[in-house]
């Protein structure tokens, strides 16, 4: 795969990656000291993972609780900074331990620096997590 020339092909390349649940080659589109940050996050979920090796042992075990199917509604807005873009997407699949559908919403805002995600805030619902089979973060609830 050629390495995507613009922060939104970067993310629209992450989305593809995370629908073949291919973890490893997902981690490999952050920079080595990229920042995650989940303002909405709530008790017992990480708020801030800083580091490309926090980042890959957050998302490890993300396929085998969550099934995602699809990224509709995706739509990707530039900002005044070239490397920044604000994404508004839903992400859609099944929860694996139950089977239950899965459907969240997301605004993310995403950084890139020399090719590679330098800062991701994601506004996700956690709602969302509440439902039994979806913690694939090992959260303490």
């Amino acid at each position: 795969m050629s390495a995507p020339t613009s922060p939104a092909d970067l993310f629209r390349c992450s989305l593809r990656l995370l629908l073949d649940k291919n973890i490893p080659a997902w981690v490999v589109l952050w920079a080595e000291d990229g920042l995650a940050e989940f303002p909405f996050a709530p008790d017992g979920w990480p708020r801030r993972l800083e580091g490309k090796e926090a980042i890959a042992a957050y998302m490890r075990h993300y396929p085998d609780h969550i099934d995602l199917h699809d990224f509709p509604d995706l739509r990707i807005h530039q900002t005044t900074d070239p490397q920044t873009i604000v994404v508004e997407m839903r992400g859609v699949g099944r929860l694996v331990e139950t089977g239950a559908p899965f459907d969240m919403t997301y605004v993310v805002v995403v950084t890139v620096r020399d090719g590679r995600i330098i800062s991701y805030r994601d506004y996700w619902n956690p709602l969302a997590v509440q439902e039994p089979g979806a913690d694939f973060a090992g959260s303490s609830r």
